[in-house]
C-alpha cells in the first residue's frame, strides 16, 4: 500500500534492526486519513469472506480495525490484556508475549462477544513473531468459531511471525511488508 510505505519513509524511525517506530501516525498519535485508507483496503480484500465481526487487541490495533469494521458494516471486538474487575466469569483467555514490550499478558475475551456461527478477521498494527495472532487464534478457535483471515498492517518480513500464520493456513494479508531494517534503513519487501 503506496501510502503507507510513503508514510512509513517520512515518519518511521529505526530504532535497531527490530523496532521500527511509528507513534507519529499509527500507535501513539494516529492519523485519520491513513486509518481509513487501511480500513478501506482491508475491506476491499475480505469482502467476499462473509466477515461477521472484526477482532483487535487493545490498543494499537483499534483504529485501523476500526474503520475496517466501519467499511465492512459489522462490530469490532477489542480483547483485552488485563481481566477487567467489570468482566463477569464467562470469558476466553490465554497467555501471550509482546516482543515489542519483551513481557507476557492475559489475553482476555468476553464469551457473550465470540459466538461459534462468527467468522472473524484479525486486524492488527504489527506482525512480528506472530504471538500475538496466534493468542488471538487459539481464543477464536476454543469458542469453535471460523477466522477468515487476519489483516496487518506492517509486517515485518525478517521475523518468523508469517511462516508461523502461514502454516496454520489462513488468508494472511500485510499492507506494508518490511524486509529489512539494517543499518538504520528501512527497505520493503516487494
Amino acid at each position: 500500500m503506496k501510502i503507507l510505505e510513503d508514510m512509513i519513509k517520512e515518519k518511521g524511525q529505526v530504532i535497531n534492526e527490530d523496532i521500527l517506530k511509528v507513534d507519529s501516525f499509527l500507535n501513539h498519535q494516529v492519523d485519520p486519513v491513513l486509518m481509513k485508507n487501511i480500513g478501506l483496503e482491508f475491506a476491499k480484500h475480505f469482502k467476499e469472506k462473509n466477515i461477521t465481526k472484526v477482532f483487535t487487541i487493545e490498543s494499537s490495533g483499534i483504529a485501523p480495525a476500526l474503520l475496517t469494521a466501519q467499511e465492512l458494516k459489522v462490530p469490532l471486538v477489542v480483547l483485552k490484556k488485563q481481566t477487567s474487575n467489570i468482566l463477569d466469569r464467562n470469558y476466553y483467555q490465554t497467555e501471550v508475549r509482546s516482543f515489542t514490550k519483551n513481557c507476557s499478558y492475559m489475553l482476555t475475551l468476553s464469551q457473550k462477544y465470540l459466538k461459534e456461527s462468527d467468522n472473524i478477521l484479525i486486524i492488527d498494527d504489527f506482525l512480528a513473531n506472530g504471538e500475538a495472532a496466534s493468542g488471538v487464534i487459539k481464543l477464536i478457535k476454543s469458542a469453535n468459531a471460523s477466522i477468515a483471515g487476519v489483516g496487518i498492517v506492517i509486517e515485518k518480513s525478517f521475523q518468523p511471525g508469517r511462516t508461523k500464520l502461514d502454516k496454520l493456513g489462513y488468508d494472511i494479508y500485510s499492507l506494508a511488508r518490511i524486509k529489512s531494517l539494517t543499518n538504520n534503513r528501512i527497505e520493503f519487501l516487494k
